[in-house]
């Protein structure tokens, strides 16, 4: 009876993933050759010069480098909005939004100052003792 009851334990425990555990081999290499592949591409549109526009070749980078960040989250970190009851979900969303909020304040506060900072005032404050 005690085996039997473990063995419900467990597939009760595989089904909370929804079906899919990328905590396998198969799982992790998976994330693994995403993981190169989303690593090669950047590096290949900055030294092939693919994009010929700056900006866009920085917009696609910061694209892959979500995708990556979430690769890495659903195969290495086995992040899921089932597992532990929605609770990684809901942190990682907590995160995301301080992070955000603080990024743009940081940019905020650094543009105003460099828009109401006067240059004769940086060329006094070179020449002060």
């Amino acid at each position: 009876m005690s085996a039997n009851h473990n063995s419900q334990q467990h597939s009760h425990h595989d089904d909370q993933d929804g079906g899919h555990a990328p905590s396998t081999f198969k799982g992790y290499m998976t994330g693994f050759i995403l993981s190169v592949i989303l690593t090669v591409i950047p590096f290949w549109l900055v030294m092939g010069d693919v994009l010929k526009a700056p900006d866009t070749t920085a917009l696609v980078i910061l694209a892959i480098g979500a995708v990556q960040m979430i690769v890495h989250m659903i195969y290495f970190l086995h992040m899921s909005p089932r597992s532990e009851g929605g609770w990684t979900m809901l942190a990682l969303i907590f995160t995301i939004i301080i992070v955000a909020i603080a990024m743009a304040g940081s940019l905020w506060v650094m543009y105003h100052l460099n828009t109401n900072m006067m240059p004769d005032m940086i060329h006094d404050m070179r020449n002060m003792p």
